[in-house]
């Protein structure tokens, strides 16, 4: 019998990602009517890969080696790390990817069915937004924005492009990840009510950056695309972007989109009702300009909770497991993350538990593992025959949406009260203020 605690609608996106996930919807022959929106008419879904010094690569190599598209382009404004990739790519297909510095050529080819964004977070929305007015479809890591605004942007064009836009929260895409919620459904822990996400590694500081001449390398100006410009700095680029407002959204967002998200998914929930924070920056005294250690907590109608719990400079785990997501409900519990999942009843024993053949590296900063596979060949699908995307954007941007709040919070040091009908914050002028953020000239995203 199904949950009475999960919406109708939510159960329908349920029904039809879980069927797309276990592949029981059929290929077929002939492209669908979503297939190449003015581009290629070829069997093979054409990409575009954009952003490959790190989880790039990893993209283009699974779209070449997957049966359903070839990789056209390889895209970075680092023109050193573009022959890698198209290294990668070449090995696996037939024909080679060109190479280009600027995506916005890559947007001017008609022949170019989707693009596949591993950019920094500060060019995600706004890439995205471009794309999709460009008539490409998107597979887009998380996080979908670098700001609140920049979610409700994706969410208004998720209803007005044709494009399909598909979040790299791969766990959406893993079979037992559907076999879990079909077992919450069924009452195996009982009503669900609070979640912990959390995430422990032990990363190291960034120290005091030092103004110095750009590599010649790099095009600076293109990289910071939609940020307000600042000097180059030594101890910016590759990926130290991630710690500074500028460009990147802290471990919450990073690392915490994915288990965040679980929780959102496996208790049923949207939007809160209220959000706070606490944690510092305890381990180094350098340039990171996030929390290194924060529990947000986020309250949800109907007595539902989820709880962050980021750990960069500490990796302690929790549950045995780096990173994970446990839901607790009244009759007993789960633990899940992207190797299985453990059932336990009230008393701790262990009812039901369900692992992986082998266990991926979870603290893998390029993500290289089955489920990434399984989500872009749902992607493929999506575009090639109507089968239902299983992270569509206009529901993966609420989960961003809260990694947002949760940042938010943070920054004022204050309980935020929330609509839950649009997550805008309420009665708070100040942290209202940090919902979107100042861009480079002409550089303004828009739905």
């Amino acid at each position: 019998m199904e949950s009475k605690h999960l919406s109708s609608d939510r159960r329908d996106f349920i029904k039809a990602s879980g069927t797309a996930a276990l592949g029981l919807v059929a290929g077929v022959s002939k492209p669908g009517p979503l297939f190449a929106l003015g581009g290629s008419p070829a069997e093979k879904v054409v990409v575009a890969v954009i952003g490959v010094n790190g989880r790039g690569v990893v993209h283009a190599q699974n779209f070449a080696k997957l049966p359903d598209s070839e990789v056209a382009y390889i895209c970075d404004v680092d023109a050193n790390v573009i022959a890698k990739a198209a290294t990668a790519a070449s090995q696996l297909q037939a024909a080679s990817p060109k190479g280009v510095g600027d995506f916005r050529r890559i947007l001017d080819d008609t022949s170019v069915d989707a693009i596949a964004i591993a950019t920094p977070d500060h060019w995600h929305a706004p890439m995205t937004l471009l794309a999709m007015q460009a008539g490409k479809h998107v597979y887009l890591e998380k996080p979908s924005g670098n700001t609140p605004h920049e979610n409700e942007l994706l969410i208004t064009a998720s209803t007005k492009y044709k494009s399909l836009v598909q979040l790299g929260t791969q766990r959406r895409s893993g079979p037992h990840f559907y076999e879990a919620i079909q077992a919450i459904r069924d009452g195996a822990i009982g009503m669900p009510y609070l979640a912990r996400a959390w995430y422990a590694n032990t990363r190291t500081g960034i120290g005091k950056g030092r103004v110095v001449a750009v590599p010649s390398n790099l095009d600076f100006e293109l990289w910071q695309g939609p940020a307000p410009r600042t000097a180059y700095h030594d101890n910016i680029i590759h990926y130290n972007w991630h710690w500074f407002r500028r460009w990147g959204t802290g471990e919450i967002c990073n690392n915490g989109t994915h288990e965040i998200d679980v929780a959102r998914w496996l208790l049923g929930v949207d939007y809160p009702t209220a959000v706070y924070s606490t944690g510092a920056r305890h381990h180094f005294a350098d340039d990171w300009e996030f929390p290194d250690t924060q529990e947000a907590t986020f309250e949800f109608e109907g007595g539902k909770t989820i709880i962050w719990h980021g750990q960069s400079c500490n990796g302690q785990q929790m549950y045995g497991r780096s990173r994970g997501t446990i839901i607790l409900g009244l009759g007993g519990s789960m633990v899940i993350d992207q190797d299985g999942y453990v059932i336990s009843d009230l008393k701790g024993k262990v009812v039901k538990e369900s692992a992986a053949a082998a266990k991926g590296d979870v603290l893998n900063t390029v993500g290289d593992d089955g489920l990434t596979l399984l989500h872009m060949q749902n992607f493929l699908d999506a575009i090639r025959t109507g089968t239902p995307l299983t992270a569509p954007i206009a529901d993966g941007a609420k989960t961003g949406m809260l990694c947002h709040l949760g940042t938010i919070a943070h920054q004022t040091g204050r309980k935020l009260r929330i609509d839950p009908r649009t997550a805008r914050i309420v009665g708070d002028a100040d942290a209202a203020k940090l919902w979107s953020r100042t861009y480079a000239p002409g550089w303004t995203p828009k739905a």
